[in-house]
């Protein structure tokens, strides 16, 4: 984490008051939030729409805080204590995560992407500690507050820190690789999250590729070359080198020989080894975040059994393909972190497709942000719901309803069932399980699926390994 004196401090952000009798008190981290106060930590009250961060000073004293942010036009600083006036405090956290990026040796991996942002962060990181001292982003902390505070909680020893960059609209990748500089940035593909905000999948594509603005120039990104919508916008970046990943022999990087099964995925690259690859995690989709993985560290001279043993060992963030044990000898797949319909039809694909001796269920809530499509999108995936390999179908929500109307196609009614109850769902759910059924449950995260995963695991803990 940053350890700096506030004359230090005072060098890196623009502050407007005089630290000097303060200058060589030392920080130790960030924070925002007092619950999370350690001696030594420099508070950043953050001003909200509900609520002021500067009430809590005080409070960050109390628990040990060496120092605090204050916002210049909040009234009523706190005299003789140890406080950094600044004009705004979420930029002065912003621009201080900037100057220590820029202040350690470290190189910077960015990542962006409809789906699979999380998933490929993790994959990447396990590839990387192979071979290097890595930090990546914790959890959901990929935003214009969790991105700097990742950034601030890096050990200045780190040699590779991975980024994991989230929007919701236009402007904000732009922030967020302008604060971190990546030397190398991903983008995992481009699907139908925040059409809602943004319109159309052309403004998503411009979106993501706002992460090139902090790219250097001779930077690497890294992007699938089976989207058209970048290939035609990438083509005229000279600027940059450039790598794709897919699943044609167009790509520069590709998958052959693919076997999936429930621990995990194997597959082939042409020209990089002829021994297959291991991934710890299901899915062809996974794999395609797997090769981008594999882009990554061949720029950075990781060896092919250093990046099969990064893939063996990879562990995801939580509720991105969990395994759990379920009741009556069930297998439980929680993927309910967030949902959207290239998501979703990549995880239920991954399921139908698995060959063993286990009756199929999926339980499918809704996918949120969509926009005006996105009852066209989930009747989309029932009507692609396979019959023959699904044995029931399970939905919850507003917008889910839609899924088992698409599933009507070609589904007997006694095979579906819909909710917008959980407690209804889980009762039906736990009658209709004979033994030994594989369960996936797949929604975004505002619906909170895992109310009802609980519900049906027999163990605590998670497994992403089998």
């Amino acid at each position: 984490m940053i350890k700096r004196t506030l004359g230090q401090l005072a060098t890196m952000i623009k502050v407007v008051n005089d630290v000097t009798k303060f200058q060589d008190i030392e920080i130790a981290g960030v924070s925002f939030d007092t619950r999370l106060i350690n001696p030594g930590t420099l508070f950043v009250p953050l001003k909200g729409d509900a609520n002021d961060g500067h009430k809590y000073v005080d409070t960050a004293f109390e628990k040990g805080a060496a120092a605090v942010l204050w916002q210049k036009d909040v009234p009523n600083p706190p005299e003789h204590a140890p406080v950094l006036i600044v004009e705004d405090t979420l930029s002065a956290l912003q621009d201080l995560a900037h100057s220590y990026r820029k202040q350690t040796s470290a190189k910077v991996i960015a990542i962006t992407g409809s789906n699979g942002k999380t998933t490929t962060k993790d994959i990447v990181a396990s590839v990387f500690s192979e071979n290097y001292k890595v930090h990546k982003t914790d959890g959901n902390f990929n935003n214009h507050i969790g991105l700097p505070l990742t950034i601030l909680a890096m050990e200045e020893t780190t040699e590779i820190a991975i980024l994991e960059m989230g929007m919701s609209g236009k402007g904000e990748i732009s922030l967020l690789t302008r604060i971190a500089q990546p030397d190398a940035a991903i983008i995992t593909n481009i699907g139908e999250a925040h059409l809602q905000d943004l319109g159309s999948r052309d403004a998503i594509a411009n979106a993501k590729l706002e992460i090139i603005e902090g790219l250097p120039k001779n930077g690497l990104l890294i992007y699938p070359g089976n989207e058209p919508l970048l290939v035609k916008k990438i083509s005229n970046l000279k600027q940059f080198n450039t790598c794709t990943f897919g699943e044609t022999s167009e790509n520069d990087i590709y998958a052959v020989d693919i076997t999936i099964g429930e621990d995990g995925s194997s597959f082939v690259v042409p020209g990089l080894s002829d021994e297959p690859f291991f991934l710890s995690i299901a899915g062809k989709h996974n794999i395609m975040n797997a090769l981008a993985a594999i882009l990554a560290a061949k720029e950075f001279l990781i060896s092919p059994s250093s990046i099969q043993a990064g893939l063996k060992s990879v562990k995801l963030s939580n509720m991105r393909m969990e395994w759990h044990d379920g009741i009556k000898g069930t297998r439980i797949l929680n993927d309910a972190y967030n949902a959207s319909p290239t998501a979703m039809r990549a995880v239920i694909s991954m399921v139908e497709n698995m060959l063993e001796d286990r009756a199929k269920i999926v339980v499918l809530g809704d996918m949120l942000e969509l926009g005006d499509k996105e009852v066209e999108f989930h009747e989309q995936i029932g009507e692609g719901l396979d019959p023959s390999k699904i044995k029931y179908v399970f939905t919850y929500g507003s917008l889910a309803k839609n899924i088992a109307s698409g599933a009507r196609l070609h589904f007997p009614e006694e095979r579906i069932f819909e909710f917008e109850d959980k407690e209804k769902l889980i009762n039906v759910l736990k009658e209709k399980i004979e033994g030994n059924e594989l369960i996936l449950f797949k929604a975004s995260r505002g619906v909170k699926l895992e109310e009802v995963v609980n519900t049906m695991v027999i163990k605590n803990e998670p497994k992403n390994i089998y």
